[in-house]
C-alpha cells in the first residue's frame, strides 16, 4: 500500500538529494507557502508541506528539463511506493510534463513555486529582509525584468488566477508564510 512521508522523512530525502543551500532554501520556502495555503483551505498541512519540500528534489542532480527534472524525483518516489497524490502533484508543477493540475494541492504548488522564489530574492536585497515587505514592492520588482530574471513572471500571475485569488492577496499570503520562517530561510535582513 502506498504511503505518505512525514516531514522528517521528506527533509531527510531532500538533504540526501540536494546539497545546494540555495535549492534547499527554495524548497523550504515553497514548503512554507504550501503549508500556509493548506491551513487556509483546511487541507492536510503535512501532505501539502511534503509536496512543497520535495518538488525540486532532483533538480540539482538532473537539471535537464527534457530528460531529468522532475522525472527522476517521480521515479524515486514511485520506487519508494510513496502516495501517488504526492507524485502526481510534483509531476504537475512542471508545464512541460503536461500533467493537468486538477486538485487544489496541484494548483497551489504551481501557484507558489515561482512566487516563493521571487519573494526570497526580493527579501535578500532589502536591508530589513522580508520584514515589512508589501505586495506593492514585490509587484514593482516583478516589473523589472533584470531582477531575478530566471523567475517566470507569467507563471507568477497565472498561479494566482488558477487559484482564483486576488494577486495582491496571493503575494501577501506568500510573504506572511515566509516571514513566519524568516530565521530558518535567512530572510531577516542585515544585522542592525
Amino acid at each position: 500500500m502506498p504511503s505518505g512521508l512525514s516531514r522528517d522523512e521528506a527533509w531527510s530525502l531532500l538533504t540526501e538529494w540536494v546539497e545546494s543551500e540555495s535549492l534547499r532554501r527554495h524548497c523550504l520556502a515553497v514548503e512554507a507557502s504550501m503549508r500556509a495555503y493548506a491551513r487556509r483551505n483546511a487541507a492536510d498541512e503535512e501532505l501539502w508541506g511534503v509536496v512543497g519540500l520535495l518538488h525540486d528534489m532532483d533538480y540539482e542532480r538532473y537539471p535537464d528539463l527534457g530528460t531529468g527534472h522532475p522525472r527522476m524525483a517521480i521515479a524515486e518516489l514511485e520506487r519508494r511506493d510513496i502516495d501517488p497524490v504526492i507524485v502526481r502533484a510534483i509531476a504537475s508543477h512542471a508545464d512541460f510534463m503536461e500533467v493537468s493540475r486538477d486538485s487544489p494541492l496541484e494548483q497551489t504548488l504551481y501557484a507558489v513555486d515561482e512566487l516563493s522564489g521571487f519573494v526570497v530574492a526580493c527579501a535578500f536585497v532589502r536591508p530589513q529582509g522580508i520584514h515589512g515587505m508589501t505586495p506593492k514592492s514585490v509587484k514593482k520588482k516583478l516589473r523589472t525584468p533584470s531582477f531575478a530574471a530566471a523567475v517566470n513572471r507569467e507563471e507568477v500571475t497565472q498561479g494566482a488566477e488558477l487559484l482564483g485569488v486576488d494577486f495582491d492577496e496571493h503575494i501577501a499570503i506568500v510573504i506572511a508564510a515566509l516571514e513566519e520562517r524568516a530565521g530558518e530561510l535567512g530572510l531577516d535582513g542585515a544585522p542592525a
